[in-house]
């Protein structure tokens, strides 16, 4: 019944599903540089998937730079962005111009991605979404660091899309595109800041009903309103910053 089930779904589909769990262990260290990835059979078995869905996920894996295969040996991690490609680094985060300049690729980017997660989104998606959400709230109230969440938000409409370019653009990013993550001081949880950050909550809620409801035009008007206001909340600090 299982293999039927698989059978029906697009190899396309899975193989982005095995993309996604298989940098995730890259990410957070459980495949660490140099591991030697599991054989072909192994991971046919562990995710139930064909000998195709594997090799197209590998391939993705290595056109993304995060994995290599040695012919007659295996395939290995090379880590996360190591090739030349598309990056920021964190000096381009560091003052309040350039996160603004990142506001306004995440605005270019962020969009249209809610709008093609409210087409694509999994039940899987929605329910990460959710956690995402209810994580930052949680951090709030308690006077915790919420960046973390707020990406892991943001990372998970990337994947909703079920669009590997828009997940590799928001990885490689990372979540120093969290404008807070750069600039905030030792005052940041100050009874005001945890008001704000509940506000900007609130706008990821609407950005979630709208992808929940699978309104691609609200979701993304409500992605480009999140995005604009940080962007003019960011451009407000700049001129008084200025004007000092």
């Amino acid at each position: 019944m299982s293999t039927d089930t698989t059978l029906r779904r697009k190899p396309r589909t899975l193989a982005l599903e095995l993309v996604d769990s298989l940098s995730d262990r890259i990410r957070e260290g459980r495949l660490a540089v140099g591991d030697k990835l599991p054989t072909e059979a192994a991971i046919m078995a562990e995710f139930d998937v064909s000998r195709t869905v594997v090799r197209e996920a590998i391939s993705k894996l290595q056109a993304s730079g995060l994995v290599e295969t040695r012919h007659g040996i295996g395939t290995f991690v090379l880590g996360m962005g190591q090739t030349p490609g598309f990056k920021i680094t964190p000096d381009q985060f560091s003052t309040l111009r350039d996160v603004i300049a990142v506001l306004e690729l995440r605005i270019g980017v962020e969009t249209e991605a809610a709008a093609l997660a409210a087409l694509r989104r999994t039940d899987a998606n929605v329910a990460t979404m959710r956690q995402a959400l209810n994580a930052v709230a949680q951090a709030v109230d308690e006077g915790r660091d919420a960046v973390s969440a707020d990406f892991q938000f943001h990372l998970e409409i990337a994947r909703a899309t079920q669009n590997s370019h828009f997940i590799e653009l928001i990885s490689t990013l990372g979540s120093m595109i969290i404008p807070r993550a750069r600039l905030e001081g030792p005052d940041a949880q100050s009874d005001e800041r945890r008001q704000y950050l509940r506000r900007v909550n609130g706008e990821h809620e609407n950005v979630f009903d709208a992808i929940v409801g699978q309104d691609p035009e609200a979701a993304r008007a409500a992605m480009r309103t999140h995005l604009a206001n940080s962007r003019e909340r960011r451009r407000r600090a700049q001129a008084e910053a200025g004007s000092q």
